[in-house]
């Protein structure tokens, strides 16, 4: 099943596995909410993205965008399989640093870099930064003469391309927060030319996220290349935004077959630069599944029954947002048949606090393990301490054993920044 880890499996036991452990073990060792990564869907994912690209176009660079999931663990797998790293933020640039990542294959993004940012930036020696305004370009130039170093710079241009996917995740039609206007891109390119200590590397494009349709993208390769054209440009930076199946009838195009098309095209119109790409959610995102326990049941006869779990909103904030949809099982008994619709829902403090509505699951119970599948992107990433709750811990699971990679937070930690007075 494409939206489940590589390792998914149902046990003699009737329980689901995930890297050959059972959830209702891990649920019971490690306590709920509980975010579970597979090792081997992450690398492996990793693994066929350089590969198709390195295939089709020798001379290109897979960059993990990590605001889809940001931790130490994660960032030293991708760079450990080779892959660049996108920040967006200092916290981020940190997180890459501490983990070992390669600075110069580092990607710094952000529509509004703080002067600290990008200060730390030069201090590590980033690879790129990806400017988004002639305003950040002089900020870079005048830090860069601070601190006696030089930038290379790629341009974020804003390809005018309306991707189809939701409102709140396309970054790449006109009326956007991000990038330069295309038209002005030769005017940024004169302007770092005068700059003696910026240089002008190439051109960047995101046009949104949770996109199906390859042609969104060779549209944006044909607005780059076209202005690349007419600027001596060494990269063409796509940026990502390759869908994933959150269910299973979705139909989100392969890794490979989107990397044909891509490849293809640069071939033909591209030929002498270097291709950047900046996958997250398509990496990340299959290796997740999230796992709650069920607390309480209401049964409204003829309107719904509400299956409410030790999580929701907080730590998966994507259903109310994007009105986001989820598959799950229920996983201590995934090998029993799907028998009841409920709506699973969460245990914060608003209305709106609904997981999955209307799913057809196991007949379930309360201290029931739920879990939730394809959460490895936007959910701990985006996760909140909204209600004072803590975050939930994350776990990396392979060949058996399961390795806390972030842990659980505790009252103090939400409140040692309190001060009392």
């Amino acid at each position: 099943m494409t939206n489940r880890p590589q390792t998914a499996k149902i046990n003699k036991d009737g329980v689901l596995e995930i890297g050959g452990c059972d959830v209702a073990s891990l649920a019971g060792r490690f306590g709920t909410p509980l975010y579970v990564m597979d090792e081997k869907t992450l690398r492996e994912r990793c693994r066929s993205f350089v590969s198709a690209f390195k295939s089709g176009y020798d001379d290109s660079l897979v960059v993990y965008a990590s605001k889809a999931l940001c931790t130490a663990a994660v960032m030293k797998i991708v760079s450990d399989e080779g892959l660049g790293v996108d920040v967006v933020s200092g916290g981020e640039l940190y997180t890459a640093l501490k983990a070992g990542c390669d600075p110069k294959k580092i990607y710094f993004h952000g529509n509004n870099k703080s002067g600290a940012e990008i200060g730390e930036a030069l201090e590590a020696g980033v690879g790129r930064f990806v400017a988004d305004s002639f305003e950040e370009l002089r900020v870079i130039d005048e830090l860069s003469s601070s601190s006696g170093s030089r930038a290379d710079v790629m341009l974020r241009i804003n390809p005018g391309v309306e991707a189809h996917t939701h409102e709140f995740i396309q970054t790449g039609k006109t009326d956007s927060k991000f990038g330069i206007d295309r038209s002005k891109a030769e005017e940024a390119v004169d302007l770092i030319s005068k700059m003696k200590n910026v240089n002008f590397i190439g051109l960047h494009a995101h046009i949104g996220s949770q996109i199906f349709d390859p042609r969104s993208f060779t549209a944006e390769l044909d607005v780059l290349l076209g202005i690349a054209a007419k600027v001596s440009s060494e990269e063409i930076n796509i940026g990502g935004g390759l869908g994933i199946d959150y269910l299973e009838e979705e139909g989100a195009p392969t890794i490979e077959s989107f990397a044909e098309t891509i490849t293809s095209h640069f071939r033909k119109h591209g030929k002498g630069m270097k291709l950047v790409l900046e996958p997250g959610r398509s990496i990340v995102g299959p290796a997740g599944v999230t796992l709650y326990r069920v607390g309480v049941i209401k049964d409204i006869p003829g309107v719904r029954k509400y299956v409410s779990v030790d999580g929701g909103m907080a730590d998966n904030p994507r259903p109310i947002l994007y009105q986001a949809r989820y598959d799950a099982v229920i996983g201590n008994r995934a090998g029993d048949k799907r028998t009841e619709k409920v709506t699973i829902a969460g245990r914060y403090c608003e209305s709106g606090d609904v997981l999955i509505k209307d799913i057809m699951i196991q007949p379930p119970s309360v201290g029931d393990t739920v879990a939730v599948m394809c959460t490895g992107a936007y959910n701990y990433s985006m996760a909140s301490n909204y209600n004072r709750v803590p975050r939930p811990a994350m776990v990396l699971v392979s060949d058996g054993d399961a390795v806390e990679i972030v842990g659980r937070e505790t009252y103090e930690d939400i409140t040692a920044k309190d001060v009392v007075f």
